[in-house]
């Protein structure tokens, strides 16, 4: 059995997506979300989905706390869902090449602090990119820098607003997110 823990700051819609994906699985297991802001949607989610939920500041997640909470309860993969924080040297140690992201745009365009969600979105648009997309890529204590795994794109149509633009990431990371992770874990 693969345990995951999924971290998310947002809505958690791409959280929910990945534990709905592997609900019935016989060898992977969604032991834990971890999210560093109490007002977000992800509560609500992993809640529902009965999910155990680690809440965590800032100050745990730059300590051992959130690492040693992985460890005690056996996590094998580390899933960036929506998760806005640079990663911690001690988290990247711990879990070398087990930690994986999504980013909104086709790396290395659009990425690195800042580049998140709406602001993405609004840059494709304000650049007149002909297409965008997603990436899924391992995670370095950089942001964005991690090797890519997975690319899928789409075309952006002059008469795209951000919100369009931002619909049609999200159906591609719906489908290709807990796929990818379903072909590392069992690679």
């Amino acid at each position: 059995m693969k345990n995951l823990a999924i971290f998310a700051s947002g809505s958690g819609s791409n959280a929910e997506r990945i534990a709905e994906y592997f609900l019935d699985s016989e060898d992977v297991n969604i032991k834990l979300i971890l999210c560093n802001n109490p007002q977000a949607g992800v509560i609500q989610r992993a809640e529902r989905l009965n999910i155990p939920l680690v809440l965590f500041d800032r100050a745990q997640f730059k300590s051992d706390y959130v690492v040693n909470t992985l460890k005690e309860n056996g996590i094998d993969w580390v899933i960036l869902a929506g998760f806005l924080w640079l990663i911690p040297q001690n988290l990247v140690e711990a879990f070398p090449n087990k930690i994986i992201n999504i980013h909104p745009a086709l790396l290395p365009k659009f990425g690195g602090k800042g580049m998140y969600g709406h602001f993405v979105h609004e840059a494709v648009v304000a650049n007149k990119e002909t297409e965008s997309g997603i990436t899924i890529h391992y995670v370095n204590e950089h942001y964005d820098e991690g090797g890519i795994i997975f690319q899928a794109s789409y075309p952006v149509l002059p008469t795209d607003t951000h919100e369009d633009v931002a619909k049609k990431g999200q159906v591609l990371e719906h489908k290709h997110f807990p796929e990818v992770i379903d072909k590392l874990i069992h690679s």
